[in-house]
């Protein structure tokens, strides 16, 4: 079935959509969003204050959307992005010098998975990057499924430590996002206000550095696993852009007992109309989680060659989204991917998890999943 009942990890009611015509179908409806009329009663996806239950609707719920974009879609175009790119090729060489003067085994996740996209984002935002221990505790907590307090109190700290660089930008403007949300707020103090001001700034710092992480672990998990197609990158670096589909495409490699064991994660939307679907009604305020990465492995994107194939075109995956709430990051995410693996292989030819599979620690109280650390030797 495209659509079924479930229940979330709270033990509230929601659909589970897993099939990717239906997913791609329902991700630009605007029967669907994040809003519902009354958040004290919805059906909630989790614990996490992010994940958990949806904003109230207000009447300037579009608009602030529209808003939100338009701020920062100018710090994430195609243009800025490339001109970015030299910088970021630096700090990459930056953390594969790190990595190389290490011990081995040693842990790819905390040499280089967590401080690349921490220090891309960092620099890009205007954040201290000498911050990125504290923010990333912070964005753990925030993102925590199960433990409502803890969530609560991460982003709370996240806002707060925003708003305090929100208030020196605003004094002292320097060529950041920060400075662009401090100026938005001058214009405008009270329709912008600071607080709001903090809470998107936080939003893309949370977001800008949490799920990358767990894309170059699950890259270098599954180049390990396919050294046939490691050497092929390698060898051949127009393959990378392919290859980073493919990664994107892909879920962590983990075997059934050690990965996520939630049927309902995905991406939680509340109705606020009626949805006709053949085999069901969704009915206004019921909870639909949209399963990305089970619509990634549908057949109409992966036909006969399923399992991880770095060289897959066309792939039409739908880890970003699909229509107007496409990830506004999606082109930081892929440059994010393409630089260190155009550079990995080359520096690091017989780079290697160094334990199985099954040996590896999942996250499953994390939304964005991933795995504790990744040992590898080279």
């Amino acid at each position: 079935m495209s659509i079924r009942r479930t229940v979330t990890s709270t033990g509230d009611p929601a659909w589970l959509v897993s099939d990717y015509p239906t997913v791609k179908a329902l991700l630009p409806d605007p029967r669907l969003g994040r809003t519902h009329p009354d958040p004290s009663t919805a059906p909630r996806y989790s614990e996490s204050v992010v994940f958990g239950p949806p904003a109230p609707e207000t009447p300037t719920s579009a608009a602030d959307h529209k808003r939100m974009r338009k701020l920062l879609g100018p710090w994430f175009s195609a243009r800025r992005l490339e001109q970015f790119r030299p910088r970021v090729e630096e700090l990459v060489t930056q953390v594969l010098d790190d990595l190389a003067l290490r011990d081995r085994p040693t842990d790819f996740h905390e040499a280089v998975s967590f401080p690349l996209p921490a220090l891309v984002i960092c620099e890009l935002l205007g954040v201290p990057p000498e911050d990125r221990e504290r923010f990333r505790g912070w964005s753990e907590d925030t993102a925590d499924m199960i433990d409502p307090g803890r969530s609560i109190a991460g982003y709370a700290a996240l806002a707060e430590y925003i708003g305090g660089l929100l208030a020196q930008r605003l004094e002292r403007p320097t060529d950041d996002l920060l400075s662009s949300l401090a100026a938005a707020h001058l214009e405008d103090p009270e329709g912008f206000p600071l607080g709001e001001a903090a809470q998107m700034g936080g939003g893309v710092l949370f977001a800008g550095h949490e799920t990358t992480v767990t894309a170059i672990d699950t890259g270098v998990l599954q180049f390990s696993l396919h050294p046939e197609q490691q050497q092929a990158l390698r060898v051949d670096p127009s393959l990378v852009p392919a290859a980073v589909e493919e990664i994107l495409r892909s879920s962590m490699p983990l075997p059934g007992e050690t990965a996520r064991n939630d049927e309902a994660f995905g991406l939680p939307r509340w109705a606020n109309a009626p949805i006709e679907l053949p085999e069901a009604t969704i009915a206004a305020g019921d909870l639909v989680v949209l399963q990305l990465l089970e619509a990634n492995e549908d057949p109409v994107v992966v036909g006969a060659d399923t399992g991880f194939v770095s060289t897959r075109q066309p792939n039409p995956h739908v880890s970003f989204g699909h229509g107007p709430y496409f990830c506004i990051g999606a082109p930081l995410a892929r440059l994010e991917l393409q630089v260190p693996f155009s550079q990995l292989y080359r520096r690091f030819p017989h780079l290697a998890v160094a334990v199985p599979a099954e040996a590896l620690t999942a996250r499953p109280n994390q939304f964005t999943g991933g795995i504790e650390a990744l040992p590898v030797t080279w």
